[in-house]
């Protein structure tokens, strides 16, 4: 049954129909029945043998003799019905699959994260640059994987709901079927950590503005000249006349972090089609009339063209300009700019001046682009026309042909790439100079020559070697009244002047640990009986320093430190595999240690070893005997108090007496006090 009734078809498929033959009557001008035809019977039925009609009998029924009226008809009939059937069938097929691609369009898969391998940073990858020129490189660091046998690049979309709108599954669809030379391939989203990211080809020289950047890798002189600039614009223009011309229509967020280098030097337009996705940018590349109302358009993307076209031109910051440097100021200035008394709209310099004719036709169109007027701006079309002349009239005067052209290329690029390994082996060697410094900071310069050699440090034993500790009396009491970066701050400004002492004696400042501070002569390097000396001498000098020593955050607070010194044998050596440090071993650290814990405020504590090596030098040392000391794990031994050298002179401050020690330990929280409130007085004022 159809939409008009019962349906009978025969055995061939055709539908059989009754046809009546109506014919309109001359002298009553009526309709009447002049026959039926069957089409099941394949017969006629005449119904009205005298017709009224124009024809005075029947026409010849023999078919070449005449025309049958009534097979014309059934041949019409048929040719009617078949070409109905046709219609509603390819209006049903039609709708069907359109139904089909919009009910596609509407899903979209993550790819599954199995089949994403993450590379380390380093993995696959070589390159010239060293650290320090990695440290310039303003694009955010990109995440490398592997998926089908190739390196992709995973960009975080910065979308945490993985349910994609209908409108952001239309646009990753169209994002599945673009394919151009250049234009970077979607291969789809993935689901990892948490994160949505875009996986896109991987491009291995890395972003536009990375090579612009680069002028030791690829100088202007030699290697990036006029036509290879023209090359560059050209390669962009073709990508974004595609663009145009796909269902994507608009690019929206281009500038020259969005356009990759691959390792033929082929330029390639990334971060395409995400529109309904990614927030809409206000930033140097963004048209005046999107930074007044958000939106996107393919005017804009010209705009944002010649943008990145005067950055490949100049070789400069993005949209450089003399007089002003601020980008914020620099986005204000498109924005706001009013029509009035024949001002210019704010625009990035050109050097029209130096221009020759050739160099001054592309700069011509590259002013065109950013025209306030986005009517007036040329369409891509036409943009990779003018290029592509002006790249051919470049061939044309210099009557080279291509392949003359890449073989001098190729000669530039030789002798370019002999001057970069000269630099950058210039820039190795400085960079391998400055990590040697820093290590000589951390570990002895032995040690570090050991490591770097034989990759181990085999641990040695020291005969004899003097030890020196110190540390800050009522360091707890101070810790309670101050804050965390306060304390910080009192041990930095400590603790820069202890190390500048060391630098005038032969020591090495092991750690400090806390309000430690730990020093020792006589190694890593052996210095006969001067690591006695040595360490006297710069205690002396420290002793010297903490007399006029203030705290920055409690002043008019005393700051008293003790001093333990002592020598004997010791063992040394790197201890672990992470963060390795220099350490020393023995019961010389404990006694040493035990001597500053047992001594005075602003006094030397030294041990009988380190008097008797003293003796054997020729510096002669004034001391005092303190007595018999209890020194824990050695017992009782007869200990002195260093004060000072013969015929050299110290300002050294006048510790403090067995009963004013124990008054000013009991009031030393009160003083505490006192000084905060003389601190808030004076910030008050």
């Amino acid at each position: 049954t159809g939409a008009q009734g019962l349906l009978v078809l025969d055995e061939y498929g055709d539908r059989d129909y009754n046809l009546s033959l109506i014919y309109t009557t001359v002298q009553h001008n009526k309709y009447m029945v002049l026959a039926h035809f069957d089409t099941s019977k394949n017969a006629t039925t005449i119904i009205d043998n005298h017709p009224n009609f124009i024809w005075k009998s029947l026409p010849n029924d023999v078919p070449g003799e005449a025309q049958n009226l009534l097979l014309i008809f059934k041949k019409q009939t048929k040719t009617t019905l078949f070409c109905e059937l046709s219609a509603r069938s390819a209006f049903v097929l039609f709708g069907h699959r359109k139904y089909r691609k919009e009910h596609k369009e509407k899903k979209w898969s993550h790819i599954p994260a199995d089949l994403i391998t993450p590379l380390e940073r380093n993995e696959n990858h070589i390159s010239l640059k060293i650290d320090e020129d990695k440290r310039k490189d303003s694009t955010e660091k990109l995440r490398r994987a592997k998926y089908d046998k190739k390196v992709v690049i995973l960009k975080d979309l910065n979308f945490k709901d993985s349910n994609f709108t209908i409108s952001q599954k239309r646009e990753l669809n169209k994002l599945l079927q673009i394919d151009y030379y250049n234009l970077t391939k979607f291969y789809g989203t993935v689901k990892m950590d948490s994160e949505i990211y875009c996986v896109t080809e991987y491009c291995e020289r890395g972003s536009l503005r990375d090579v612009l950047n680069d002028k030791i890798s690829y100088p202007n002189g030699t290697f990036m000249d006029w036509e290879f600039k023209i090359s560059v614009m050209y390669d962009i223009a073709k990508g974004m006349s595609y663009l145009h011309s796909s269902k994507l229509e608009v690019h929206g967020h281009l500038k020259s972090t969005n356009c990759v280098v691959d390792n033929r030097m082929v330029v390639k337009i990334t971060d395409f089609g995400c529109n309904t996705i990614l927030p809409p940018r206000k930033d140097l590349w963004t048209p005046p009339e999107h930074l007044r109302q958000d939106g996107v358009s393919q005017k804009g993307d010209v705009y944002s063209f010649g943008i990145i076209a005067q950055e490949i031109i100049q070789r400069m910051e993005t949209f450089y300009v003399e007089v002003c440097c601020s980008i914020s100021e620099k986005i204000y200035q498109v924005k706001h700019y009013q029509n009035k008394n024949g001002r210019l709209p704010f625009r990035p310099d050109l050097c029209f001046e130096t221009a020759g004719e050739k160099e001054m036709e592309v700069l011509v169109l590259v002013k065109s682009c950013w025209d306030e007027d986005p009517e007036k701006r040329p369409d891509f079309k036409n943009i990779e026309s003018k290029l592509g002349k002006i790249f051919s009239n470049f061939h044309n005067e210099s009557n080279d042909s291509y392949m003359d052209t890449l073989i001098r290329r190729l000669q530039l690029y030789s002798r370019n790439l002999e001057h970069l390994v000269g630099e950058r082996t210039k820039l190795y060697k400085a960079e391998r100079d400055r990590a040697d410094r820093l290590n000589f900071m951390l570990l002895p310069e032995l040690v570090v020559k050991s490591l770097k050699e034989t990759g181990q440090v085999k641990p040695e034993l020291f005969e004899e070697v003097t030890i020196y500790f110190s540390d800050i009396v009522g360091f707890t009491t101070i810790c309670k009244y101050s804050t965390p970066m306060e304390v910080v701050d009192m041990l930095n400004d400590m603790y820069k002047n202890f190390d500048s002492i060391l630098d005038n004696h032969d020591v090495y400042k092991v750690e400090t640990i806390g309000d430690a501070y730990m020093v020792a002569s006589g190694l890593p390097k052996r210095n006969g009986n001067r690591h006695a000396v040595d360490i006297t001498r710069m205690s002396l000098d420290i002793l010297s320093f903490m007399g006029s020593f203030e705290l920055g955050h409690l002043p008019g607070l005393p700051v008293w430190i003790r001093i333990g010194i002592h020598s004997g044998p010791c063992a040394a050596g790197v201890v672990g595999i992470k963060m390795p440090r220099y350490c020393l071993f023995g019961d010389t650290v404990n006694t040493a240690s035990r001597m500053e814990s047992t001594g005075s405020p602003l006094r030397i504590h030294i041990s009988q070893s380190t008097i008797n090596i003293l003796h054997r030098t020729e510096s002669q040392a004034e001391y005092e005997v303190r007595g018999e000391t209890f020194l824990k794990g050695k017992g009782v031994e007869i200990t002195y108090w260093l004060t000072g050298l013969k015929n050299e002179k110290y300002n050294l401050p006048t510790p403090p007496s067995a009963e004013n020690q124990q008054r000013l330990q009991a009031e030393f929280a009160e003083m505490i006090t006192t000084s905060l409130q003389k601190r808030n007085a004076t910030q008050g004022k």
